[in-house]
């Protein structure tokens, strides 16, 4: 009964005037803990300690603007009505592309200054990002956003979730389906499949392309059920333009380095070559 349904409070911690929301504690208890795996594979591929957080600092920030700016910019018919709350970052609203995109700008731009390979740093980074998102999504959750179309609650029951999920699902006298947990499993999946892959010990740069592969696949099919997308036409949702891009790059970049020999160093080689 709808009586007996009891949902999580998104407020974290309240000191006086300053208020914490769960959102952004999770998206950074999932950025600290891609930092620290990043970090020990790092020094084990011969890497200095400090080489990931010296570009985490400058990178978050970047990823968390540019994230807010590609939201904002798609949602312009909104925020250009209501410029006040474009600096409202605890209420939700960053689109994830965005800040892929500021955080490999930065990431490149930190490699050609430390004189590193590129892809050497992504490939070791992949697995932590594709964590970090997956943690993110319950940031989501705790907002009550990026859900599915409206379902009944013996749909989400036969599912076989915890009641706090389904619990938190019913919003504004509805449920909806939890698609940010799908995104959140498949998240997941890639994190482990990823980790295998270092194993494989495929081209550089090669670790890194699956993620992209990986995530656009399942990004595109689950965005699809989404409700609150950022859409690109009538029938076509951004994100799901945004995947179908970075697969076509993923697997043509793969193709072109390897024909043309430009990958030549593997993941587990330490020196720092392409």
């Amino acid at each position: 009964m709808e009586s007996e349904i009891q949902q999580l409070n998104r407020v974290f911690l309240e000191l006086g005037p300053i208020t914490i929301y769960w959102y952004g504690v999770i998206i950074a208890f999932g950025a600290l803990l891609g930092l620290w795996i990043a970090t020990k594979e790092s020094v084990r591929r011969g890497l200095p300690k400090e080489t990931f957080v010296d570009l985490v600092i400058i990178a978050i920030p970047v990823a968390i603007l540019a994230a807010r700016a590609y939201y904002v910019i798609f949602k312009w018919e909104y925020y250009s009505q209501n410029p006040g709350d474009i600096i409202k970052i605890w209420e939700g609203g960053i689109a994830i592309h965005g800040g892929l995109i500021g955080a490999f700008l930065v990431g490149y731009i930190f490699t050609k200054k430390r004189g590193l390979s590129f892809w050497k740093l992504a490939d070791i980074a992949a697995p932590s990002i594709i964590l970090a998102q997956a943690i993110g999504r319950w940031g989501n959750f705790m907002n009550q956003e990026a859900h599915g179309a409206e379902v009944t609650r013996s749909f989400l029951e036969n599912l076989h979730l915890p009641k706090f999920i389904i619990d938190q699902m019913y919003i504004e006298g509805h449920y909806f389906q939890p698609t940010f947990l799908y995104e959140s499993i498949w998240n997941l999946l890639g994190f482990v499949v990823l980790l295998s892959l270092r194993k494989v010990n495929l081209k550089r740069g090669e670790i890194f392309l699956s993620y992209l592969i990986w995530y656009s696949i399942g990004r595109f099919f689950i965005e699809g059920l989404r409700t609150d997308s950022l859409m690109l036409t009538e029938y076509l949702r951004m994100a799901q333009f945004i995947s179908i891009l970075l697969i076509i790059f993923a697997v043509s970049t793969w193709w072109y380095r390897r024909s043309k020999g430009y990958a030549k160093a593997n993941y587990l080689d330490n020196e720092n070559s392409m």
